[in-house]
């Protein structure tokens, strides 16, 4: 398998293109602290973007109910593409192998042509230098019939005792057990991010709305903190499963199941030769 890297003064990235054009690991130079959850050779070994740093999420986010959705066209059918959920889940972006278009000192272009579910084109563009991880994801239908299209990324952080977490939302969607959103609400006292503060004790896998696509993550325990920033992300998606280690805040164009929300929030219907973007960068700091 091939893996990439890229270099900074402060940090080094490790790509996959064959998964799905995941990131492996970023960590510190110096130290080799893990600034996304650690990928061991174990990890690598799966073959599971899951298993890893960060994947793609193209050209949908999260799950779809029923079967499938309505396009413009006619009814797109969809399978469950998931050892572990029983419904088509993240698109189908991560699980293919990406072509490498360039690489530079501070930045790698990866490419996908896909034909499932329908003909499009990703690319995603890594960018590091001085300790900042800029990533672009972009999409462009190449179908014939116009499709809806969504997008996000989904990486994985370390938790500790004292992890920390500071993130704006007016409302966020209350799932049920099959993890589909059932209705808007204010936020929970304990989900309310707007001062920094820890992690839940109890499982968060839950989509929030209103977003400005900034949110900050302190890692005391480990001596750093990431402040992020999203382009083309209203929503973001928190996972904090108990006891795991790692939690997830993925942002997101829209909301779960959008295809079968009213007005279908945060998704594009896009036409052949149209484009949609997200962006997320990644500064680390050290702290003293």
């Amino acid at each position: 398998m091939t893996l990439l890297e890229l270099e900074d003064k402060y940090t080094r990235l490790t790509l996959a293109p064959e998964l799905g054009a995941s990131i492996v690991n970023w960590t510190v130079r110096s130290t080799g602290q893990p600034l996304l959850r650690h990928s061991d050779a174990h990890a690598l070994n799966t073959g599971m973007p899951g298993k890893l740093g960060c994947f793609p999420l193209a050209p949908w986010s999260n799950r779809i109910a029923e079967g499938g959705f309505d396009c413009p066209d006619g009814w797109l059918a969809l399978t469950p593409n998931s050892l572990t959920d029983p419904l088509p889940i993240h698109g189908s972006a991560w699980q293919q192998a990406w072509q490498v278009v360039s690489q530079s000192r501070d930045e790698i272009v990866l490419q996908l042509d896909s034909a499932t579910p329908f003909a499009y084109r990703a690319r995603q563009r890594f960018h590091l230098r001085e300790g900042r991880l800029s990533i672009n994801l972009q999409v462009t239908h190449l179908a014939e019939r116009a499709a809806w299209h969504g997008l996000g990324l989904h990486p994985y952080f370390p938790r500790r005792a004292n992890t920390r977490l500071q993130v704006q939302a007016e409302q966020v969607w209350l799932c049920d057990t099959s993890k589909l959103p059932t209705q808007l609400s204010a936020l929970p006292a304990e989900w309310d991010f707007q001062q920094t503060k820890a992690l839940p004790a109890t499982l968060v896998d839950n989509g929030f709305c209103h977003w400005d696509g900034r949110c900050l993550i302190q890692q005391p325990d480990l001596g750093y903190e990431l402040e992020c920033q999203a382009t083309g992300s209203d929503y973001y998606l928190l996972y904090c499963p108990v006891d795991l280690g790692f939690f997830c805040i993925e942002p997101v164009s829209h909301p779960v199941n959008a295809h079968h929300l009213p007005g279908r929030p945060g998704l594009r219907l896009l036409e052949q030769g149209q484009s949609a973007e997200l962006g997320f960068s990644l500064r680390y700091r050290e702290l003293t």
